[in-house]
Order: structure tokens, then C-alpha cells, then sequence
């Protein structure tokens, strides 16, 4: 016979716990879980910094090799750092061969574009704290574009037109940049160096035989 204590104890309720989900929802949704973010796809301009900047760092990479090895010779350093700003106001530090033969201290910062801190195109980069970056937190056209191994500026600093200031021709670039234009910069880019070493040839200077060269001794033109 029960006691009245006994009367008074009822069965203990269970703590709440979720309900189980079955093994084929669970193996159903887990795939999904576990599929990685798809990746931005690349733009043009960023495709063909990736293809033709891999492709110059790789041919001239023995060029790149020999002058490095010769500065080590010498005794002297071999490449130069110094901060720069990239897209956004992101830092960087721009790493160069301390030599201009050749325009090799502008090819030994392909591995910059090939890595995404450089374009191929695009203004020069800036130390920070350059007041051409903008101040007081504002946006600046400068910080929307990333930062090029050569540019527009780079390619008309020796022209005859009263505008081509650097600044102007940057921001006219960032008015209008495009992969045509991106591709006409590079073919000047690599015409200018060609022709400029084309006219310091030995060969240019001398002068062509004339008339004069063969006349007779006490030969006297007509008055």
C-alpha cells in the first residue's frame, strides 16, 4: 500500500532535446554546407595582366638574373624598397632592381602585377601620405584605380601638348580607361624604349658621303 508521500511523487519530466533530423536529410544538406563560396570571375583587364605579365616576368627573368648577379658582384645592393599605396589606400611594398639599363627596374615589378598589387596600367603608385591620394577620408579617383607599371603619364611625359601634366593625364585615364586603351599604352610604352635606343645607335650619327668628299683638290664652287 502506497503512503500518501509516495501519492504525491509523480513521473520526472525529461529535459527538452531538438528532435534528431534523419541521416539522408543530414547527408543531403551537408554537401551544400561545405561547398566552397564560387570565386569572383576575373575581369578583362585583370586576365590580361595575369597572361601577358607572367608572360614578360618569365622572358625576362634570365635578363633579370644577370643584372641582379652583377650588382652582387660589385658590391652594391641589389634591389630598393619602398612603400606604396595600392587600391583602396592598401599598402604595399614595391620592390625594384637598382638599375634603369634596359628599363629593368620597371621589369623587375612584374611579379607585382602577377600577384594583383600592380596593373600593368594605371597611375603611378604613390608613397602614403601623398597629399594626390586625397585627405580628410574622402574618396578619391585615385584609390578606385589600382596602380600601373606604366601609364598614360609615363608614355606622354615628353610630349609637346601644354596639358599633359601627370596628374591631368591620370585622371583622364581613369575618365576613360579601357582594355583598348590599356593596349594602346602598352604599345607605346615598348615603342618609345625601341626607338629612343634606335636613334643612340653609333651608326646614326655618321654622315652620309656627299658631292663634297669626292671633288678634286682646288675644285671652287660658282659664286
Amino acid at each position: 500500500m502506497r503512503t500518501q508521500g509516495q501519492w504525491g511523487r509523480g513521473p520526472r519530466p525529461r529535459p527538452w532535446r531538438p528532435p534528431r533530423t534523419s541521416r539522408p536529410a543530414t547527408a543531403r544538406a551537408s554537401p551544400r554546407a561545405a561547398a566552397p563560396t564560387p570565386l569572383p570571375r576575373p575581369t578583362a583587364k585583370r586576365t590580361l595582366d595575369l597572361a601577358l605579365g607572367s608572360a614578360l616576368l618569365l622572358l625576362a627573368s634570365p635578363l633579370l638574373a644577370a643584372a641582379a648577379l652583377a650588382l652582387a658582384v660589385r658590391g652594391r645592393r641589389v634591389t630598393s624598397h619602398s612603400p606604396r599605396t595600392g587600391l583602396h589606400g592598401t599598402p604595399f611594398v614595391l620592390r625594384s632592381l637598382r638599375t634603369r639599363w634596359l628599363k629593368l627596374d620597371v621589369l623587375s615589378r612584374l611579379h607585382h602585377v602577377v600577384r594583383g598589387e600592380l596593373s600593368l596600367v594605371g597611375p603611378a603608385p604613390l608613397a602614403p601620405g601623398d597629399a594626390r591620394n586625397g585627405t580628410g577620408g574622402a574618396r578619391h579617383w585615385r584609390l578606385e584605380l589600382k596602380p600601373g607599371l606604366t601609364g598614360l603619364a609615363q608614355v606622354r611625359h615628353r610630349s609637346a601638348m601644354p596639358w599633359d601634366e601627370a596628374e591631368l593625364l591620370d585622371q583622364h585615364y581613369a575618365e576613360h580607361q579601357g582594355l583598348g586603351l590599356d593596349l594602346a599604352i602598352l604599345a607605346e610604352a615598348v615603342r618609345v624604349p625601341l626607338r629612343e635606343a634606335a636613334h643612340a645607335l653609333p651608326w646614326r650619327d655618321k654622315a652620309h658621303p656627299s658631292d663634297t668628299d669626292h671633288r678634286l683638290p682646288g675644285y671652287r664652287t660658282a659664286e
